[in-house]
């Protein structure tokens, strides 16, 4: 009987982590079904955006005070993770703080800042949830997020704040056994913040003192074994993804458009035939019609999004009143690519289903909305890109579907006979440039 805790502690683990591995990697096989795209270059400055701009959260200063108390849960989420370690060793080897015979003062002073950091999680959690549910901030009330999303952010915000609760109650019952001289962990610990729920616990007996504590415990490791498990089935999948998705941040200027080279390549031997070489064959398709079409970068992208809003937040067409939201661009990706996840795994392979990222998922009216103004980029603070994947499908509009405003073919046709948007020849344009 003496076993059958750590015994429990092991089967929960084991559980937990398989569940998880398996999630993490059908996402990254969905991720690799996208295209080929080397994001290799420059490494050093690489690793420059993963430091500023998923370590550092450089872009989220741009609203400092909200900035700041992100930044606290997010080094919160990191830090207390350091405790986490000695819960987990505890179940394993049925201890009870286990690293503070090894750390001694030391300890002290790392429980009491993992309790600090833990209150201003707890409290700056209640904010966010004010902000989403009682003033509603715009970004917050959009109907991208009407159903399940607005309820994952909720979900999130109150499991972090169960899970900080119960660390403080597991350390203030501690702190009453020290105080009654009971327990093994001695007068060795101060317990700073959570000595403040004192009062709630004095005139307990140990065996009730004991219980609670290790109902805590068990609640808390539970707690977060479970939050892992829901992490890859949220938004909140970024506080992991942001990192190699700031990494493999495309390094082009701003607003920097790609060609594509199949189309170069069909033009140029169009107007050259000799340099064609033999075995050239046309392109099967171009731009993007389904999450297959687009490269993995774009994929990753999808499952990156924290579906701030901000990017739509900063969009010129969505602000107008257009229908195009760039954060449901982000949210109907990722969609797409689950549903076609469930497939691959039901069929063993992907097998048709009649539908696409084009159209089932994203309408025409959402592409033609998009200005290509770069706002959405540039406000994403984890280097999403919307703009690529608005792109890429409206390329299968126009040269797959020609499906285009009579105005914009009208400008096509122009730019093809007169090298230029107006419907005037090269000739009377150099008249006009001279004067004449």
């Amino acid at each position: 009987m003496h076993y059958v805790p750590q015994i429990a502690f092991l089967i929960l683990a084991a559980i937990s982590i398989y569940f998880f591995a398996r999630k993490a990697g059908e996402i990254k096989r969905n991720i690799f079904l996208g295209k080929d795209e080397d994001l290799s270059d420059n490494p050093s400055q690489r690793w420059r955006n993963l430091f500023l701009l998923a370590l550092g959260q450089k872009k989220m200063f741009k609203n400092p005070l909200v900035a700041v108390m992100h930044f606290v849960l997010y080094a919160g989420f990191l830090i207390i993770n350091i405790e986490v370690l000695e819960i987990v060793l505890d179940g394993i080897l049925g201890t009870h703080r286990l690293f503070l015979p090894y750390l001694g003062w030391v300890y002290g002073w790392l429980i009491n800042g993992f309790e600090f950091l833990a209150v201003l999680v707890l409290l700056f959690c209640i904010v966010f949830l004010v902000r989403r549910n009682i003033l509603k901030l715009k970004r917050f009330m959009s109907k991208d997020l009407n159903g399940w999303p607005r309820s994952d952010a909720n979900y999130i915000l109150i499991t972090e704040i169960v899970l900080m609760s119960l660390f403080l109650l597991m350390n203030a019952t501690d702190q009453v056994k020290q105080d009654m001289g009971l327990g093994e962990v001695g007068h060795e610990i101060h317990f700073f913040f959570s000595s403040l729920l004192k009062p709630l616990l004095m005139g307990l007996n140990e065996g009730t003192l004991e219980a609670i504590e290790r109902i805590a415990w068990w609640l808390h490791i539970t707690g977060i074994f479970a939050f892992l498990n829901y992490l890859p089935y949220s938004k909140h999948l970024h506080i992991m993804l942001a990192f190699p998705n700031a990494y493999y941040a495309r390094l082009d200027a701003p607003g920097k458009m790609k060609n594509m080279l199949a189309v170069q390549n069909e033009v140029l031997y169009a107007m050259q035939p000799e340099l064609a070489p033999a075995d050239a064959a046309p392109p099967a398709s171009f731009g993007a019609k389904d999450i297959f079409d687009l490269s993995w970068k774009n994929l990753l992208d999808a499952y990156s999004c924290t579906e701030c809003g901000r990017c739509t937040a900063a969009c010129p067409a969505n602000i107008t009143g257009k229908l195009l939201s760039p954060r449901k661009i982000m949210m109907d990706t990722r969609d797409r690519l689950e549903e076609v996840g469930r497939n691959i795994n039901a069929n063993h392979s992907f097998v048709a289903d009649g539908k696409s990222l084009l159209h089932n998922y994203i309408s025409v009216e959402e592409l033609r909305a998009c200005t290509t103004c770069n706002a959405c980029v540039e406000e994403c603070p984890v280097s999403i890109s919307p703009l690529d994947i608005i792109t890429e499908l409206r390329r299968s509009l126009i040269m797959e579907d020609s499906n285009a405003p009579q105005e914009w073919n009208s400008t096509f046709s122009n730019i093809e006979n007169n090298f230029a948007p107006w419907k005037f020849s090269p000739d009377e344009r150099d008249a006009w440039a001279a004067g004449s």
